[in-house]
């Protein structure tokens, strides 16, 4: 894998070193409310940059680490297509590097790797996110009910967003 630029991020292979910096940005109230864990997020990060099925890129924005975005195929050929899914630290938050980020990684997965159609699921009240998902040109096709569980064991709905290769903003 190579480095993805995009206008103000590069998206770079994520490897071991990216551990530490990942793990504390999952860590913050804000992106652990999103993206749950258990009591070690090192271990959860260093184990998830591992899994063969995941493509996993460190956002960097002023060569400083911002967040992690991945991505995943479903290869089987009458239903091929990728789901990406992403965190960024609060701090950038509501800059634009969201949206950024996803039209960064988007162009990669329809020009390079040839995907025609990708997925993302937001939580259904991440408004922000499903707003940024929204600039980069997923439109929402509806609302999985129950989808994921919350930090505090209650079910709560995902909002299914998709984007066809001829809809990117680019």
């Amino acid at each position: 894998m190579n480095a993805l630029r995009g206008a103000d991020v590069v998206l770079r292979p994520s490897g071991p070193d990216d551990v530490p910096a990942l793990a504390a940005i999952r860590a913050t109230p804000e992106v652990r409310a999103r993206w749950r864990g258990g009591d070690d997020l090192t271990a959860e990060v260093a184990s998830g940059l591992e899994d063969p099925a995941t493509h996993c890129y460190t956002v960097l924005h002023d060569d400083r680490i911002v967040g992690m975005v991945q991505w995943y195929a479903e290869e089987e050929p009458d239903y091929r297509h990728a789901g990406i899914d992403l965190f960024l630290d609060p701090s950038v938050h509501g800059k634009g590097l969201g949206t950024d980020t996803v039209r960064t990684l988007a162009r990669h997965l329809v020009d390079d790797v040839g995907h025609h159609r990708l997925v993302i699921d937001p939580a259904a009240d991440n408004v922000a996110a499903i707003r940024c998902y929204e600039k980069a040109g997923f439109r929402p096709v509806g609302v999985m009910r129950r989808y994921e569980r919350g930090s505090d064991g209650s079910w709560h709905d995902g909002l299914l967003m998709d984007l066809l290769a001829s809809e990117l903003v680019r």
